[in-house]
């Protein structure tokens, strides 16, 4: 196994434990009534700081598999990175506005925040259950070959 290959296998296991640590991290977040400016600064900095972590790990994940010379898993790698650029870009944002609404008193800007953290979840999960499956399907893959 060659040195960029199991640089990109650390990667991809840096890459699965930020998902799974930011997902579980983010579900009991949910209990807050997001009714204060720090619940909604605590929130809104951990997903800015989850975007800026899957960043990193899906972009070096990326980068160490297209020198392993494994172009497909570099691909999906780097649509994760991409995909974590568009929702910080978005998100964040967004989350920004509502938390200064909601520091105004604006009590309906109190759901759209919930929601736009339980998409972030979501989204979340799904990139966490796309991984995991993508790596499941390469291995059996590689065991039909053998």
């Amino acid at each position: 196994m060659s040195v960029a290959l199991i640089t990109a296998l650390f990667f991809t296991v840096a890459l699965l434990v930020t998902t799974a640590y930011f997902l579980m991290g983010s579900v009991p977040l949910l209990v807050l009534n997001h009714d204060t400016p720090l619940d909604a600064r605590f929130v809104r900095g951990f997903f800015n700081t989850y975007y800026l972590a899957a960043m990193f790990a899906a972009g070096a994940t990326a980068v160490s598999y297209a020198f392993a010379g494994r172009l497909t898993f570099a691909t999906g790698a780097a649509a994760l990175t991409l995909l974590a650029v568009v929702l910080r870009w978005k998100v964040i944002p967004k989350m920004d506005s509502l938390r200064v609404q909601i520091q105004g008193g604006e009590t309906s800007a109190i759901p759209v925040f919930r929601r736009i953290h339980l998409t972030a979840i979501l989204v979340n999960l799904a990139q966490l259950v796309l991984i995991v499956w993508t790596l499941i399907a390469a291995s059996l893959q590689a065991r039909a070959s053998l």
